[in-house]
């Protein structure tokens, strides 16, 4: 990204905020000229006294100088802490502003995009959460930097160079031709460190997502003991991005100590010339500590541009990154425009496939099924059959490769997508919990439920008696529950919701055998009058399905009810007998005989 390019993608962003840009830019230009006062109180000054003491005059007859230049000096200080302060005070107040839009802004947006996007390599959590850190970082560190450093320096510099060229000639000149040779050397040591720069960008992506995954995988690593294995992973990434870290560094100081051995020429060159235009009486001895001072003034942003060009090549780096992200309207969840006024929930699949992004190899193939209304449906199968694939495909978070998808007869693209989604209610096998409390979560499933309505909805999964056995009831935090408890959590956001299509992902894999039974007895008094599509390993959630389709390697190979299957003898006899045998039935039958 260019510079230019990235000051398109950022005025919009300070636009609203115009009025603190014009107060700003205004007393950057006060403050301009009063960087000045300085050099000519100076020249003033020397002249001046070089001429009282050419007349051996005293301090009597010089005490009108000192008496000027001390009221000129002591305003001009108590002008510029007020543009200081103003500089400093507006620049953060800006940045803040920016960084708050911008950051609301990429959150806003990353919540319309489709999950096919947080499927990518690239767009892992972690990469994403140091993408917009650093990018909101290092974006609105320059906006700030550029009304409180950069503007005010150039600004300076430019006046004092005009300043120069009036005095002398020969003088500005000098002045005028170190300058671009510097901002060469600077620009070619930006692009040098380009590519390193961009380079410790992903492995700083790379490390924050390693640090998340050992987070939360944290019980599995000590469980293994690969402690050990895990510190040498990050190791590796550690010591890649010190070794670039250096190689920056080692750039960075070759560059900088040419660019102060240009200045210093500069000023030699400066102290020469302004000392024979004395000598030669072409100018005042006061007009050489101008000069210099003058001087100083225009090679003041120079040397702060290494400090400059870090932020804005932090910035152009990252912004990348970030904008990236933000301006992937590709990857917005389309949504049609059909809202019927009531869902049955037929759904018919022809010919479907799909492959999930970054894969090669597709997931489903060629899908042909038909899912009845106010009937239930199971999806058998081993892992990795797909199962779960197709009711993503359902719900909308993927659309099919090819295939099409209907939903009572009208393809599953045309309905609006927020409007399907309040019409199924989804319950996986590990569902989020939000930080916050109890209520709150089931509240999640119907924002404006009362609490009467929460409080059933928790009956209803069996969770009510054990929230009201807790120190502060409805108000606990969520996080603190077992495994099991925030399970039935998340069955109550589904009772509360009482949509007309219900899709169940393994809704009691975290559940024991009591919890397990109770949340059965109240997924089928749910299932009564809906359309119900369930996955489970367990027997006794799929044997009373009306239809069950058995699937593997991604295809239907079997469909029809369970004896229809059973007898038939094939994939899904063998999945029922393995289920079977690894609840040791007959041994479970031969004691409840025996206690009969």
């Amino acid at each position: 990204m260019s510079l230019l390019q990235l000051f398109k993608n950022i005025s919009p962003y300070v636009k609203p905020y115009r009025w603190l840009v014009v107060f700003t830019l205004l007393l950057t230009l006060i403050g301009s000229f009063a960087a000045q006062v300085n050099a000519w109180v100076l020249r003033y000054t020397v002249d001046e006294i070089s001429a009282l003491l050419y007349e051996h005059k005293g301090l009597a007859d010089g005490i009108h100088i000192l008496t000027i230049i001390t009221v000129i000096l002591i305003s001009k200080e108590v002008l510029n802490l007020f543009i200081q302060f103003g500089q400093k005070y507006y620049g953060e107040k800006l940045r803040i502003y920016v960084s708050r839009d911008l950051a609301q802004t990429v959150i806003e947006k990353v919540l319309t995009y489709k999950l096919a996007f947080f499927s990518s390599g690239t767009n892992q959590s972690g990469k994403l959460q140091t993408r917009i850190d650093r990018g909101v970082e290092s974006i609105t560190r320059m906006v700030q930097n550029f009304f409180i450093d950069i503007l005010p320096l150039f600004a300076n510099s430019i006046v004092a160079l005009i300043m120069m060229f009036n005095a002398n000639f020969y003088v500005g000149l000098v002045g005028l031709c170190i300058v671009p040779v510097y901002f060469y050397v600077s620009m070619v040591q930006a692009q040098r460190l380009s590519g390193s720069r961009r380079q410790i960008r992903e492995l700083r992506e790379n490390k924050s997502q390693g640090i998340l995954g050992i987070l939360d995988s944290i019980m599995v690593i000590k469980s293994f003991i690969r402690e050990n294995i895990e510190g040498e992973k990050q190791l590796g990434l550690q010591n890649d991005l010190t070794s670039t870290q250096m190689k920056t560094r080692k750039i960075s100081f070759i560059f900088d100590g040419l660019k102060s051995f240009i200045e210093q020429i500069g000023i030699v060159i400066i102290i020469i010339l302004t000392a024979y235009l004395v000598l030669s009486g072409q100018m005042t001895i006061g007009a050489i500590m101008f000069h210099i001072m003058l001087f100083n003034n225009v090679s003041a942003p120079i040397r702060q541009l290494h400090r400059i060009y870090d932020q804005m090549n932090d910035a152009l780096i990252y912004s990348e990154g970030f904008f990236d992200i933000l301006k992937a309207d590709h990857q917005i969840e389309q949504s049609g425009d059909y809202r019927p006024t009531a869902i049955k929930g037929n759904f018919e699949l022809k010919s479907v496939n799909f492959t999930y992004p970054d894969n090669k190899e597709p997931t489903l193939h060629n899908i042909n099924m038909e899912i009845s209304p106010n009937k239930i449906t199971a999806l058998v199968g081993l892992s990795g059959a797909g199962k779960s694939t197709l009711i993503n495909l359902l719900d909308k978070f993927y659309h099919p490769d090819s295939g099409e998808i209907l939903l009572d007869g009208v393809s599953l693209s045309r309905y609006d997508t927020t409007y399907l989604r309040e019409h199924i209610g989804l319950v996986l096998q590990k569902n989020h919990i939000f930080n916050g409390t109890i209520g709150e979560n089931i509240r999640y499933g119907k924002p404006d439920a009362t609490h009467k309505e929460v409080v059933e909805a928790a009956k209803k999964s069996y969770i009510h008696d054990q929230i009201m056995s807790l120190p502060h009831q409805y108000e606990t935090s969520a996080l603190s529950l077992s495994g099991g408890q925030q399970q039935k959590i998340a069955i109550a956001r589904m009772f509360l919701k009482n949509p007309p299509i219900i899709f169940l992902d393994e809704p009691t894999a975290s559940l024991d055998a009591i919890s397990t039974e109770q949340i059965k007895n109240s997924l089928d008094a749910i299932k009564k009058d809906r359309t119900v599509i369930i996955i489970s390993h367990s027997i006794s959630q799929i044997i009373d399905s009306n239809c069950i389709y058995v699937m593997k390697e991604g295809r239907v190979v079997e469909s029809g009810t369970h004896e229809e299957l059973y007898r038939h003898e094939g994939t899904y006899k063998e999945i029922f007998d393995a289920m079977a045998r690894s609840l040791n039935i007959d041994k479970i039958s031969k004691t409840l005989e025996e206690a009969d």
